[in-house]
């Protein structure tokens, strides 16, 4: 394996990551809408000064001769990471990450067999096809085999009683999570032919997706449909707060991948690293989160996700 394959593998386990930490400061602010806010910005500010470093900030003047949709792949960011700290500590990690993945896989297929947004078309082939039916038969053992073992380790979930018997909602916002990532790729692959620049598009991507996580947070607040926040105390882990870190570094890693090794070959090898590193850290109760075991059956679960993804990308 070379240093750009283990990149990709690397930049894939930070979304991992990244999901871990915010729970961590969704607890510390009492809101989860709070603690998608303070890591976006957190990721608007990083890339904005690696952005000035690399002289990309002048691109963004561009930004007005950009059609308005092209900004739209900035509301993924926030669907994505609220919902990953909604789903992580009722499913774990493992199922959480499978089911980002699955919606990942089967758009990036729709994305790719019918042309949308820009995305060049590709006929719908038997791989293709295979490789989807693993996914989703990989994605059902993972909730199923994930339910069994919180009962045969006689482990309460950590949050809410729902976390064994999993209600579909919880299930489907993962899958509409995961299935805005390709959206919000091919949308940037859209800006950057306007910005021209990579981490100009990053930046503007992210500005967006703070902006908007700060509306809604005001909206929320003012309605008393979500916790009022505070400022996390020293009792947070220091790691806390490398949501924002996570979600900077795996953007700029994939602009700066995709050229490099492409598309389907960075998209496969993330994805394979969100999950590898999502049934490490269910096996060993990493980063605080509830310990479910790697039973044989959502190991088998998971390697069926991890095949059928590598199938649908590099056929």
């Amino acid at each position: 394996m070379n240093i750009l394959s283990a990149t990709a593998l690397f930049v894939g386990g930070l979304l991992t990551v990244q999901a871990a930490a915010n729970l961590q400061l969704t607890r510390a602010v009492g809101s989860p809408y709070g603690a998608a806010t303070l890591q976006l910005w957190v990721a608007a500010g990083l890339l904005g000064l690696l952005a000035a470093l690399v002289g990309g900030l002048p691109a963004l003047t561009r930004v007005a001769d950009v059609p308005w949709w092209f900004l739209l792949g900035g509301l993924a960011s926030p669907l994505y990471i609220t919902s990953g700290i909604l789903l992580f500590s009722r499913v774990g990690a493992l199922a959480a990450g499978g089911l980002f993945v699955t919606g990942q896989v089967l758009t990036s297929a729709a994305l790719d067999t019918f042309g949308l947004l820009g995305v060049p078309r590709h006929p719908l082939d038997a791989g293709v096809i295979t490789g989807s039916l693993a996914v989703l038969a990989g994605i059902t053992v993972i909730v199923k085999g994930g339910q069994r073992a919180m009962v045969f380790a006689g482990r309460a979930p950590s949050a809410p009683p729902g976390a064994v018997a999993v209600a579909p909602g919880w299930l489907v916002l993962g899958v509409v999570a995961g299935a805005a990532l390709p959206v919000q790729g091919a949308l940037n692959a859209q800006l950057r032919t306007v910005l021209q620049q990579p981490i100009a598009v990053a930046l503007a991507s992210f500005l967006v997706a703070a902006l908007t996580i700060s509306v809604l947070l005001v909206v929320l607040l003012a309605l008393r449909r979500t916790d009022p926040v505070r400022w996390p105390s020293r009792a947070m882990p220091w790691w806390g707060w490398l949501g924002g870190l996570c979600a900077a570094t795996y953007v700029t890693g994939t602009f700066l991948l995709i050229p490099a090794i492409g598309a389907a070959v960075t998209v496969a090898l993330t994805v394979t690293g969100q999950q590898l590193a999502s049934a490490a850290v269910d096996a060993g109760g990493l980063f605080r989160l509830p310990r479910r075991p790697l039973t044989r059956v959502r190991a088998g679960g998971l390697a069926l996700l991890v095949a059928g993804s590598l199938v649908v990308q590099l056929t």
